[in-house]
């Protein structure tokens, strides 16, 4: 056996900073039972030099696992412990794109991005085809988008994206930084913006990007595409093709900062009533074997009761010990935790 460490990302977020080694724990607990054929042993955390790492033992790792662990939300370094020495293993992201896709929009209420990228992970390793993370442009829904972190994500992976919020402003500024963003970048693409109308009103607007990493990429029709639109997130399957996503992760309201709206268009500061009104549209959405995975305040939802729903819809929750280990405290009134399903 062999040990390797992985040096954590900093993070500007001092709260965040003190979870991201229990959070980085549970995320390569889950890859490591899902994707890797638990091969790795000993995952905790550990100061090296007093620093904070996370340590593991494996035997030699292959280029392959290497990619893997190389798209963990919060790793910053891979390094072989050799004795006393770190001997340094370059990364191999799956990025397509700067970081600053990411980093760059500020608002209220914006989820931590490497939580945002922890859900994203944790959640495509449910589904069926995990082992394909690597190698097929997998297919993501968020159905409670806001401006976009979830999206962003996708895309910094060169996966297909879409996206559903009723605050059709949300939706725009998320357009304009999309389309900005591209131009600035001189990144391939074309845009197409439009408004959905119903009985001759318009009642929201859609923009639908199809894009590549190169011009090459572009020409060759090797492109990925993003749609996002304002709309009740209960009436997803309006818009989208039954069965078309690998898989959906997004943040429910916290009952704090964000709300969303339920099919009677009342705002709503409770996920459960959120849940019970539009998982039956987003389970519909799903490919057989895909996963749903979200995250929400335990303040204002307790897990048991999350669950219960979930099942009712007939999903199976994942409940392996990697997956309950993500419970941790944003501030006095968040306690946020993350489940994940999968449909059979």
């Amino acid at each position: 056996m062999t040990d390797y460490a992985f040096l954590l990302l900093p993070a500007m977020n001092k709260v965040y900073a003190e979870a991201s080694a229990q959070l980085s724990v549970g995320e390569l607990g889950v890859l490591n039972e899902r994707i890797l054929g638990n091969r790795l042993r000993d995952i905790a955390e550990e100061r090296i030099g007093g620093v904070r790492y996370i340590r593991f033992a494996a035997e030699a790792l292959q280029e392959r696992d290497v990619r893997v662990l190389s798209n963990l939300s919060s790793i910053y370094a891979l390094f072989e412990i050799d004795g006393g020495a770190l001997r340094p293993i370059e990364v191999q992201p799956l990025d397509r794109f700067d970081d600053d896709l990411i980093t760059i929009p500020k608002y209220q209420g914006k989820t931590n991005e490497s939580f945002t990228k922890l859900l994203l992970n944790v959640t495509m390793a449910a589904t069926a085809f995990a082992l394909e993370m690597l190698d097929r442009r997998m297919t993501i829904l968020d159905p409670l988008c806001g401006r976009g972190t979830t999206l962003n994500q996708a895309l910094m992976y060169g996966w297909n994206a879409s996206g559903i919020d009723i605050d059709e402003r949300d939706i725009e500024a998320y357009e304009q930084f999309i389309s900005t963003y591209l131009k600035r970048k001189h990144i391939k693409h074309t845009l197409q913006s439009s408004a959905i109308r119903e009985q001759k009103k318009q009642v929201g607007r859609r923009f639908d990007v199809e894009l590549a990493p190169t011009k090459e990429a572009f020409k060759s029709g090797d492109t990925m595409r993003l749609t996002a639109l304002s709309a009740d997130t209960t009436l997803a399957p309006r818009f989208f093709k039954a069965g078309s996503f690998d898989a959906i992760a997004t943040d429910l309201p916290y009952g704090v900062q964000h709300g969303s709206r339920t099919a009677r268009q009342e705002l709503s500061r409770r996920p459960l009533e959120l849940l019970e009104a539009a998982l039956p549209a987003w389970k519909a959405m799903l490919r057989p074997g895909g996963a749903i995975g979200f995250a929400w305040n335990r303040h204002v939802a307790g897990r048991e009761k999350v669950v219960q729903l979930i099942a009712a819809n007939g999903l199976q929750v994942m409940d392996s010990e990697p997956y309950l280990s993500f419970r941790h405290v944003v501030d006095q009134s968040i306690t946020r935790d993350l489940i994940v399903a999968r449909l059979l």
